[in-house]
């Protein structure tokens, strides 16, 4: 046998001879109410003493005394739906979400912010030199893009200059200059 198995026998030897010479006898001690403040007290000290009796050896043990039951209302609350969607009575909602930012203040007579041109919506994967240019080839979700200096894409965007380890490009609806990121000349 092994070292753990001895040890399981030992403890189970234990819990047999607690089972069989423990004692059993019932206590005879009665757990007292708690007297507590607020309306739990009140209807604690709305009842009637509890009448006194006499235990086995003569001494007078006072009569354990049954407390009303609570209101429903009292816990659950006064329409007794409560239920998580309710978010009331035994169920109040919790809400751990930071508070929303203050908004900002009005300001007044402050023009608008200029337009400014979105981020260039193409990824970069690739460049070559063909017949003495450079070719960039850009993709946009399915589609793949070659381009050369003074391209057009989409009708949105115009290549201006290949020059590595920058592409710059025109957003043509504000005219304004992006950079995309080529990579240094291999």
């Amino acid at each position: 046998m092994k070292p753990y198995q001895i040890a399981m026998g030992v403890a189970l030897a234990g819990a047999a001879a607690l089972v069989a010479f423990g004692d059993n006898s019932p206590s005879s001690g009665i757990a007292e109410p708690v007297a507590r403040a607020g309306k739990a007290g009140d209807v604690a000290a709305a009842l009637p003493a509890p009448a006194e009796r006499s235990g086995k050896e003569g001494i007078a043990t006072p009569e354990p005394a049954i407390l009303r039951l609570v209101p429903r209302a009292a816990l659950v609350g006064d329409s007794g739906d409560a239920s998580f969607a309710a978010g009331e009575g035994v169920f109040l909602g919790q809400n751990w979400n930071p508070p929303p930012p203050p908004a900002p203040p009005p300001q007044s007579n402050a023009p608008p912010p200029a337009p400014t041109a979105p981020p260039v919506p193409y990824n970069y994967f690739g460049k070559a030199i063909a017949d003495g240019q450079w070719e960039v080839y850009l993709a946009r979700g399915d589609k793949t893009y070659v381009v050369r200096n003074k391209t057009v894409i989409e009708g949105a965007y115009r290549v201006d200059r290949i020059a590595p380890p920058v592409m710059t490009v025109t957003y043509l609806p504000l005219n304004q200059v992006q950079q995309i990121n080529i990579g240094a000349f291999d």
